[in-house]
């Protein structure tokens, strides 16, 4: 079992990495080349900026009981499909239940886009209780998958 992080913008990578090794966790991080990523704790891999290449090599590398971290619905919905469990950097955890609306909602915003309508308000700077909420419901994961829960 190991921990796979979309990291291009991850804003938790250090929360991981802190969690992970009290847990014996390995970590791998994945980011494009654009990206300057360094690690003591985890093996940070680099790909090609091509679109959609750090999802690829970070699914390519996912197996049946690891865990993903990762804001892309696209990707957290491969993952459990390959039996891995997922979650938002946001401490939400994505389920075979809410994956195919989160899918959804995101369909539908992109065509409202496309469309010219205005979606949504201007992102929320990221708060000391959001990197709690998140190490809560991590540290959660990790602990339930070792138990094999």
């Amino acid at each position: 079992m190991k921990v796979l992080v979309d990291a291009d913008a991850c804003p938790v990578k250090d929360i991981i990495e802190e969690i992970a090794s009290k847990w014996g966790l390995p970590v791998i991080m994945l980011a494009d080349t654009s990206h300057i990523l360094s690690s003591e704790y985890s093996e940070v891999v680099l790909v090609s900026k091509a679109p959609d290449a750090v999802d690829f090599a970070l699914i390519n590398r996912t197996s049946c009981g690891d865990i993903v971290v990762t804001q892309d619905y696209g990707v957290a919905a491969m993952a459990l499909a390959k039996g891995a469990k997922a979650i938002h950097p946001g401490g939400k955890i994505y389920t075979d239940d809410n994956i195919d609306i989160m899918l959804m909602e995101r369909d539908i915003a992109k065509k409202c886009r496309k469309a010219g309508e205005r979606i949504g308000g201007h992102t929320k700077k990221r708060t000391a209780e959001d990197n709690a909420r998140f190490a809560t419901v991590f540290e959660q994961i990790c602990r339930n998958s070792l138990e094999g829960k």
